[in-house]
């Protein structure tokens, strides 16, 4: 099947389960027989994952939130430039687990950084791109926690361990910004078994997949 790309992206807190719906999504949309490619971030290119290595796995004190914020955005130009743009171009579908909105809640509104600096930022890096459509998978916090405990038994990352108030913020300025840019958000209850959360994100999509977005 051919058609113009799409740039799909599954945003949240942790433990929300954006990993596996946007595998589940991957593979549903390869059944239409369209070319999908999956990606993540940071990473998705070789330059990008040695970032992530950088960002979350960085030991003694790490890095200060303006230097955290410049590392994904340069971890994203290379993603951006590498991998989805010449994706998008081919007629790819690109589905993405995390992307520019992840840098908004995390290191804006956890950390505190403007959110116009951080859309300076891309701009810059990324040459503005955003997604066709923005699926933000939210869960009850009693059931992140317990999602949470199960995922980093053996230790959490740099980010991912940071307190609950920290998290607490992502969280609201995930919301935040889903209610100024409605138009390219679709909110998806990830509560629930992974039929039935995949199930809701295909029912968001039916425009696009229709061509009627």
């Amino acid at each position: 099947m051919t058609g113009p790309g799409r740039f799909i992206v599954l945003e949240g807190g942790e433990g929300v389960g954006k990993s596996t719906q946007a595998r589940l999504l991957a593979d549903a949309l390869r059944a239409t027989g369209r070319e999908v490619v999956l990606t993540r971030e940071p990473g998705g290119t070789s330059g990008a994952e040695a970032i992530r290595g950088l960002l979350l796995n960085t030991e003694g004190e790490g890095w200060g939130m303006r230097a955290e914020a410049l590392l994904f955005a340069a971890a994203r130009a290379d993603h951006v430039d590498r991998l989805i743009r010449p994706a998008l171009a081919r007629g790819a579908w690109v589905v993405c687990d995390r992307f520019l909105d992840s840098s908004r809640a995390y290191q804006g509104g956890g950390g505190g950084i403007d959110d116009a600096e951080l859309l300076d930022l891309h701009r810059i890096g990324s040459q503005g791109l955003l997604p066709d459509l923005t699926l933000l998978v939210a869960v009850p916090p009693a059931v992140t926690a317990q999602r949470l405990a199960l995922r980093d038994a053996d230790g959490a990352d740099r980010i991912g361990g940071r307190g609950a108030d920290f998290h607490a913020r992502v969280a609201a300025r995930f919301a935040a910004i889903a209610a100024q840019e409605p138009q390219r958000y679709a909110a998806i209850d990830g509560h629930g078994d992974a039929d039935r959360v995949h199930a809701a994100i295909m029912a968001a999509l039916a425009p696009l997949l229709a061509g009627r977005a």
